[in-house]
């Protein structure tokens, strides 16, 4: 997510239209406004994180990539753990994370990581930069798919939808592309992929996604700085990702798995 993705991306819990606007998401004060109600652990979990990210870039190499590597990990890292708290940081913190990813996958021969910093891209920041009401009230309309009529049939749309992104993916890159892990890098992707369509419909099961997501990253990305490939700032990037989905699992404070704990909590 990247947390996502993932950390990555997602919306808004309270807020009146007009805060969404493009207009207010160009202002400083709207970002400060987003980082306040985060619980106690995502807030140790991005100080931490953030100086594990710019210590580990500055022990290491410097470069123009490494630098740019770790701008974007900053800003995706920050947006993941926002998804977490529904927050609609990832508009543009997203939007230039995902395109410096973008850069630094093609760089990689990841590309199958390229489509899906794209897809974050359309699904979910775009319509937080476009859509004034897309990030309201999230917290409140989050669901479990076992909880949906037909909670069955959902999933097995979810499952072919994974496959045919799998495959397409796969396809294109091993008949393609000059890739050097064509499958581990469409599998990665087609699971973040799924990932983000669930996180639009607002399902509460895109964790598992991200979480599933965040190990196949941390593998793509290792074997990737094994290979030469990159840098290991995307490495650890993708470990603290990790890191986040286990907050949105486990956090009574976060509302994507224990919404019925908040609002009893609210009641007492």
């Amino acid at each position: 997510m990247q947390n996502s993705e993932q950390h990555g991306h997602t919306f808004s819990d309270s807020q009146d239209v007009e805060d969404i606007a493009l207009t207010s998401v160009l202002k400083p004060s709207w970002y400060i406004e987003q980082m306040k109600g985060w619980t106690k652990g995502s807030y140790i979990l991005l100080v931490i994180g953030l100086v594990i990210i710019i210590g580990t870039t500055f022990l290491s190499p410097i470069t123009p990539i490494s630098l740019v590597t770790m701008f974007a990990a900053v800003l995706g890292f920050t947006c993941t753990i926002s998804i977490t708290n529904t927050k609609p940081l990832n508009g543009v913190f997203g939007l230039v994370s995902a395109l410096i990813y973008i850069v630094v996958a093609f760089t990689a021969k990841n590309y199958s990581d390229m489509l899906l910093q794209a897809v974050y891209i359309v699904l979910l920041d775009i319509p937080v930069l476009m859509m004034p009401g897309w990030a309201k009230n999230v917290g409140s309309r989050v669901r479990q798919i076992k909880d949906t009529p037909h909670a069955g049939r959902t999933w097995a749309l979810f499952a072919l939808f994974f496959i045919v992104v799998l495959g397409a993916l796969y396809g294109f890159e091993a008949s393609f592309t000059d890739s050097p892990r064509p499958f581990i890098d469409a599998l990665s992707a087609a699971i973040g992929v799924t990932g983000a369509l669930l996180t639009t419909l607002r399902y509460s099961d895109t964790y598992y996604f991200w979480l599933a997501q965040g190990i196949m990253s941390v593998v793509l990305w290792g074997i990737t700085a094994l290979q030469g490939g990159a840098n290991w700032v995307l490495f650890i990037t993708y470990l603290l990702y990790l890191s986040n989905d286990f907050i949105a699992l486990f956090d009574k404070g976060v509302a994507w798995f224990h919404k019925e704990t908040m609002e009893n909590d609210m009641l007492e």
